[in-house]
């Protein structure tokens, strides 16, 4: 599997778990957010993959 799950460099309004998510999945990441928005247990599931999802290495 190449596709790895990462933080969005590009594509990000706080830390880029959204747009990383929707790179990962080739969709939307407004979708994405409006998904975050309306999960029951948004914050706790946001701050989690903030602290485990690796962010994307700097390209030259």
């Amino acid at each position: 599997m190449k596709n790895k799950l990462k933080k969005s460099r590009t594509d990000k309004s706080i830390s880029g778990v959204c747009g990383g998510i929707a790179e990962y999945f080739g969709i939307s990441s407004f979708g994405v957010r409006l998904l975050f928005l309306f999960l029951p247990a948004n914050v706790l599931i946001y701050l989690i993959l903030v602290n485990t999802m690796p962010d994307t290495p700097r390209s030259l």
